[in-house]
């Protein structure tokens, strides 16, 4: 679309950018997914979004291609939780009574790393109720960053909401000297709330006093002002609650959306800077993240040999093993032809770690499994003992593991046994170096099945209806069935929806947080 088009519909490109803002990574807090956000940013011609979850930087890739993709800049960055005092007092009863929120957005790639660790060691050191940093972390790793005042729940608003002038004074004072005066950013934000409406203008006037670039925001955790609804069933999910208790956790307003830049001129123009100033930061965040290379380990062998060398002699050794010391000729034939392509790939050191850490496993007496998926087409890693099921035998074939032609990471699926697999980690730890070891997370997400029972539970409905509706969604993993097929597939189901109004609202809500 042209940009005349674009503004011939009234989607011309609005000066404001979104520098607060959680998705489905602020885990039961944040609804909207990443793609949602994305595409609300093209909707409303927007050129920037940052993403700020709770935390933690478990969207931040996701987010980052995503948004390159869609020729909109990504903004890396995190509201985390700053303790009230030390990081490791752990004596607070409540998250709130122990922690603030606090905004921070990368400014360059030295800023993405400090914002890395301070939510690294959010989770090891000052994890009480959530992943807690503190003024001596911030400190130490404040470089590249850009910090705001974040929402009401952040340190400079709970004062002036007690009425403490000084204590707000002498807070943006601590920021400032930590990040410097161009660095600490004044929020204010507006979802009707009666505390924003009286903590906002003295905000704006404490910025001034100090000469602090204010930013508006909208706490986004929700996609569509009607997300409001399904996002109350999230929280009620997190917080074990049902709707009908009156004292659960939940947002004081529907307003918690993906607002327009049109909206959030309207709704701060009494201040029209704060607004547009969200371009200027905007454009000060440039952060470019290094992918696709390949951070293979290196190995280093015994002093007689190359790593190549090296290889081709534990081959040798173990087809010899393998084989009663008379491997057939094809076979040595085919080990051969296997080392060539991994040495010519550039694998031979991710070979040799890999048989490093088993046969570390299998000296020590720690269960391995037989190994799993196309790694078991390789002969030398059969030779190796990195698998144990013959390859000749069964007629498995290399190329699905390794193919010259196409060039992909090879994947050894590795087993241990899970007692002793932490002896594993560490001597990979001891023996490769702490900072090239590193443990990955996965997320859990409320598929088809789950999220029914989920939101059933927080509907308050009876626990044998909601089981009867559950059981006709098929689970079989190999369809990967959505809500909307499983109505479709039953027509049980289907005419529940249609003639029952609390599971049609059951399926609403369901629908909107599957995934």
């Amino acid at each position: 679309m042209s940009t005349a088009e674009k503004q011939e519909n009234g989607h011309h490109h609005s000066p404001f950018v979104h520098l607060h803002m959680h998705s489905e990574y602020s885990v039961l807090d944040g609804q909207s997914k990443i793609y949602e956000i994305i595409e609300r940013c093209q909707k409303y011609g927007m050129r920037a979004c940052a993403l700020t979850d709770h935390g933690a930087l478990f969207g931040a890739l996701e987010f980052y291609q995503a948004a390159r993709k869609a020729g909109i800049k990504p903004i890396i960055g995190s509201e985390l939780y700053v303790a009230k005092n030390s990081r490791f007092d752990k004596t607070g009863r409540s998250a709130g009574a122990s922690s603030n929120h606090f905004l921070l957005l990368c400014e360059n790639e030295v800023g993405y790393h400090n914002l890395c660790k301070l939510s690294s060691l959010g989770y090891t050191e000052g994890f009480h109720y959530k992943p807690r940093v503190d003024f001596e972390l911030l400190s130490k790793y404040k470089e590249g960053l850009i910090a705001t005042s974040a929402c009401l729940a952040g340190e400079i608003p709970q004062f002036l909401l007690n009425d403490d002038r000084d204590a707000a004074n002498d807070s943006i004072k601590k920021f400032v000297e930590i990040y410097g005066r161009d660095n600490f950013l004044i929020e204010i934000m507006d979802h009707g709330i009666p505390e924003q409406v009286k903590v906002n203008p003295m905000l704006a006037e404490l910025a001034e006093h100090h000469g602090l670039m204010v930013i508006a925001t909208n706490d986004c955790h929700y996609t569509d002002k009607d997300d409001a609804v399904s996002h109350e069933a999230l929280l009620a999910i997190q917080t074990a609650a049902t709707l009908d208790q009156e004292d659960r956790f939940r947002f004081p307003t529907p307003e918690f959306y993906i607002r327009s830049g049109e909206e959030m001129a309207e709704r701060f123009k009494d201040y029209p800077e704060a607004v547009t100033n969200t371009e200027k930061v905007a454009a000060r965040c440039n952060v470019e993240l290094k992918l696709g290379s390949h951070l293979i380990p290196s190995y280093t062998p015994p002093d007689s040999f190359t790593k190549e060398a090296y290889l081709r002699h534990l081959v040798k050794e173990g087809l010899n093993l393998r084989y009663n010391n008379v491997p057939p000729e094809e076979f040595v034939k085919r080990a051969d032809f296997e080392v060539d392509v991994i040495v010519q790939m550039g694998f031979t050191d991710y070979f040799l770690v890999v048989w490093d850490l088993i046969a570390f496993a299998r000296k020590n007496g720690i269960p391995v499994g037989p190994g799993r998926g196309s790694g078991a087409g390789s002969l030398v890693a059969f030779a190796l003992q990195i698998t144990n099921i013959d390859p000749m035998r069964y007629a498995l074939l290399f190329e699905r593991f390794l193919n010259p032609e196409r060039i992909s990471m090879p994947d050894f699926d590795l087993d241990f046994c899970y007692n002793r697999r932490g002896e594993v980690i560490e001597y990979a730890r001891a023996k490769y170096g702490q900072q090239n070891v590193s443990q990955i997370i996965t997320f859990g997400r409320m598929k088809a099945r789950q999220a029914v029972r989920n939101v059933g539970r927080v509907l308050g409905m009876p626990y044998g209806e909601v089981d009867r509706i559950a059981k006709m969604i098929s689970d079989d993993p190999a369809l990967k069935i959505t809500l909307a097929e499983a109505a479709k597939q039953e027509p049980e189901l289907d005419r529940l929806i249609k003639s029952d109004p609390n599971v049609k609202r059951l399926w609403q809500l369901a629908t909107r947080l599957e995934g």
